[in-house]
């Protein structure tokens, strides 16, 4: 471990337009991923590096941000430790944070008091694993006063990224370091890498600093009247034009029990379609990003629900998930789950499907109703018959938002109508198709398929039980 003292600050104010309508009630940080918050990701790293003296500055709707780092991330304060969340207060001007520079410079209160050598800075919205004391030990062997960590991409997403382009081989001495020779915001083409040409260096957001420098760094900037008080668009460069700066290649980083597979992952889930793949890359059978790696854990709130529930339903109907992840509290009722992530409490009824789909805390999806390519914020309850993703017009006719990919997302608490004949009669069919899963299990198994077709029997008379049920409540 570093002998150095070092102090984290996470940068949790994004607003997060791209991610809307998840982000209509709560800052970017604080949207729910697979059972966990973004937030939890670049904490979680931090704690297992060994950093147990974090601030995390917030700006936007930080109301449900700061609610859970309260309540779930508690550290000893005998030892000193502490995760303190910190909203803009205008320490410095009348103004909120002018950018992710400017939000350090109005909180340099805290780097004064905590007196730290080394200041690690680190976004809030990203999905990876990483061990910044690797990071930060790379930039004491370089003798760089900025390092700025950096993943490999493919050539043509150059224009996606801050580019970092660097000068010769790697530091002797400094595992994964590299001076940099130009910081370009995404630049229509760069340079491919000398030992891979087709991949160029994108900035992940991540930073680690010598702490006088940092400070230096700030105040100048502040005073400046041509800035944008960002970290990547200001703040590096200033340290790239004093040949200062160095860049740590993320692919040198080391997790315990990482696999093959899942080593090096990271993705930015910036824009829904980003958020939707990033769950998608959860639950194959051999995960791009694996959850279950107990040697670098991600940590979040606890939760007091029971363990999930697959039972049958009316008719005997079957309840199952198939390639799916499934968090505590989830109860499938006689309905059928395919390829989709499902967090607490969730509630699948009789002959309903849910596929390739994500749905947060406490959605209830009705008998018969069918789900497909969307993603389903809290406590939005779904109703008999009703369908989701199947016919995008209708979709948008609701007030649903679609994306250009044709991915279907409701707002926390969003209503959805009742549906009408024509809609139950498309979800019916749509409830009615027999699961990929099973199709490729019963393969050209007559005696096999025969089963499965009765399955399916049970399950369509299931759902016309079901959904009268419901219209007749309905009616009451």
């Amino acid at each position: 471990m570093s002998v150095k003292k070092v102090l984290a600050i996470v940068l949790a104010g994004g607003e997060g337009k791209r991610l809307m309508p998840l982000t209509a009630d709560r800052a970017k940080p604080a949207v729910p991923f697979a059972g966990f918050r973004l937030v939890d990701f670049a904490l979680s790293n931090l704690a297992n590096s060994g950093y147990l003296k974090i601030v995390v500055l917030t700006q936007y709707k930080s109301h449900s941000l700061d609610r859970h780092i309260s309540e779930t991330w508690r550290m000893s304060t005998q030892l000193g430790n502490y995760v303190a969340s910190v909203p803009a207060q205008q320490r410095r001007g009348k103004s909120w944070f002018l950018g992710s520079a400017n939000a350090i410079y109005q909180s340099m209160n805290l780097i004064v008091d905590a007196e730290p050598d080394i200041v690690v800075v680190v976004g809030a919205d990203h999905v990876y694993r990483m061990d910044f004391e690797q990071m930060v030990q790379s930039h004491i062997a370089s003798g760089a006063r900025a390092t700025v960590a950096a993943v490999r991409q493919p050539l043509e997403m150059a224009d996606q990224f801050g580019v970092i382009e660097v000068d010769g081989e790697e530091v002797a001495g400094a595992i994964g370091a590299h001076k940099i020779s130009a910081f370009v915001e995404k630049p229509e083409s760069t340079p491919g890498l000398p030992d891979a040409p087709n991949q160029f260096l994108a900035s992940m957001g991540n930073y680690v600093f010598d702490a006088d420098a940092l400070v230096e760094a700030l105040e100048k900037d502040a005073v400046k009247e041509n800035t944008k008080n960002d970290m990547g668009g200001d703040i590096i460069p200033y340290f790239v034009d004093r040949n200062e700066a160095y860049v740590y290649d993320f692919s040198t980083n080391d997790i315990p029990d990482a696999t093959d597979r899942d080593r090096n992952y990271w993705r930015d889930v910036g824009t829904i379609d980003s958020y939707y793949d990033a769950h998608m890359d959860l639950i194959s059978p051999v995960p791009v990003f694996n959850l279950y790696n107990r040697a670098w854990p991600i940590f979040t709130r606890g939760t007091t629900s029971p363990p999930a529930k697959f039972v049958r339903g009316e008719h005997n109907s079957v309840g199952a998930a198939l390639d799916s992840i499934v968090a505590p509290g989830v109860v499938v009722s006689g309905g059928v789950v395919e390829n989709s992530v499902l967090s607490n409490d969730v509630f699948v009824a009789t002959g309903a499907r849910v596929q390739d789909s994500v749905l947060m805390d406490k959605v209830s999806v009705g008998a018969g109703a069918v789900v497909r390519r969307a993603i389903i914020d809290k406590n939005v309850k779904i109703p008999a018959g009703a369908t989701i993703g199947l016919d995008p017009a209708l979709d948008l006719a609701r007030g649903f938002a679609v994306t250009e990919s044709g991915l279907t997302v409701l707002s926390k608490g969003q209503i959805v109508p009742v549906p009408d004949e024509a809609e139950r009669a498309l979800s019916l069919a749509a409830a009615a198709e027999i699961p990929e899963a099973l199709a490729l299990a019963v393969g050209n198994d007559d005696i096999a398929q025969d089963t499965l077709d009765q399955v399916v029997e049970n399950q369509i008379i299931a759902i016309g039980s079901a959904v009268s049920v419901e219209e007749a409540k309905i009616a009451r």
